[in-house]
């Protein structure tokens, strides 16, 4: 997924834009992940998906893929305070 910007459907049907913060493949397991946030709050939240070739997003399932997840943002944060 080579994008800046993703489209995601709520709830309620509303279409929102995210910025992609990266992206990223888990090599056990074969899925992609993209992680994604809202430049327009103050104080963004972070969210995960799991994404397909043709770039449709599917939720999260497992507790064992967030704290992969986590692990891999935590990591990503690291390197960004190192630079």
């Amino acid at each position: 997924m080579d994008v800046e910007k993703i489209q995601v459907i709520d709830d309620d049907g509303n279409e929102l834009e995210f910025e992609v913060l990266f992206t990223f493949e888990n090599d056990e397991n074969g899925k992609k992940y993209v992680l994604y946030y809202d430049a327009n709050e103050e104080e963004p939240q972070v969210y995960s998906s799991i994404y397909d070739e043709d770039g449709h997003l599917y939720p999260v399932d497992t507790p064992e893929e967030w704290d992969m997840i986590e692990e891999v943002f935590n990591s990503f944060i690291a390197q960004d305070e190192e630079e």
